[in-house]
């Protein structure tokens, strides 16, 4: 599946392109991943080119099994006609017939505080909807630690009501939200 999503310009941003990650986007991978916020956040951490192949080859793999689909979010750079990277978003456990899935993501450093994330979650969640709803998917969840204040924000941008909180358990040290949105 060859999926190519647009999400529109804001006053804080320019329009967003969403694509399936390509090989291309490795050198711009492997330098938001010299950020100390990404590597507290995310659990697969990318040191090296070769870290960074594996990364984008299990993306890949993700939309091959289609249960993980995974866009790169870009911008506009600064050469015209060129893009720059400046998040990740992911939809997991997607399947056709599951009520469920689950949204995550991640944003470059340089991508921060622009509306970013919660353009490109928002965008990806109507996506899911309007991709597997006829086939019963009904909620997509957000999930995070609970001192990650920035993606409470996102949630709550996006739509997305807190529903529990759940308690810490490996590899998580600290306790979560889940936070939902559901069709229509």
């Amino acid at each position: 599946m060859s999926v190519v999503l647009r999400a529109a310009a804001s006053e804080r941003g320019p329009a967003l392109l969403l694509r399936p990650w390509e090989e291309r986007d490795i050198p711009e991978l492997i330098e938001a991943y010299r950020d100390p916020v990404m590597l507290r956040w995310t659990r697969m951490h990318v040191t090296d080119e070769q870290d960074a192949r594996r990364w984008v080859e299990a993306q890949w793999a993700g939309w091959s099994g289609g249960g993980r689909l995974s866009f790169a979010v870009l911008e506009p750079g600064p050469v015209a006609g060129s893009l720059r990277l400046v998040a990740n978003v992911v939809l997991k456990g997607v399947t056709r017939g599951g009520p469920r899935a689950e949204v995550g993501y991640w944003t470059a450093a340089w991508a921060r505080g622009r509306g970013v994330a919660a353009r490109a979650v928002d965008r990806v969640t109507i996506w899911a909807f309007e991709t597997f709803g006829d086939d019963g998917l009904e909620c997509v969840r957000l999930l995070h630690q609970v001192d990650n204040l920035a993606s409470c924000r996102v949630a709550h941008k996006c739509g997305y009501v807190l529903e529990e909180v759940l308690p810490a358990r490996p590899p998580f040290p600290r306790e979560g939200h889940v936070h939902a949105r559901y069709a229509g």
